[in-house]
């Protein structure tokens, strides 16, 4: 009777995460032991940041809109407050495009949310 060792499917499963793990620095990359741990911390760095992502997105919109604002006499606050009362829906994204790409329309944008507050 032989010994059954199971030496085939742990080459390749060991050979997989060496392949995912290639370009890694120093023994992540040579070597299985240091690559799986690294290979697996990655995985949740990158699962964590999919998601942070997307509220570091948020942060560069609303410093955007604000240096736009300001530039133009107003403030962040005021300038949301004013879009709210005049029943504008355009979100922050769309918001800091406008600011980068077609100054002159946030300009007009701007003008019209003063005026609502003033009112």
């Amino acid at each position: 009777m032989t010994r059954v060792t199971n030496g085939v499917a742990t080459k390749q499963r060991r050979k997989r995460i060496l392949k995912q793990t290639r370009g890694y620095f120093g023994n992540k990359s040579r070597l299985y032991r240091y690559a799986h741990d690294a290979f697996w911390r990655a995985g949740a760095f990158a699962f964590r940041d999919r998601r942070k992502k997307k509220s570091e997105f948020r942060q560069l919109w609303i410093v955007r809109i604000n240096a736009a604002c300001r530039a133009a006499g107003l403030s962040y606050s005021r300038f949301i407050n004013g879009l709210k009362k005049l029943n504008i829906e355009l979100d922050r994204k769309q918001l800091s495009e406008l600011a980068i790409r077609n100054e002159a329309g946030f300009k007009t944008l701007v003008e019209q949310v003063t005026k609502a507050l003033k009112k």
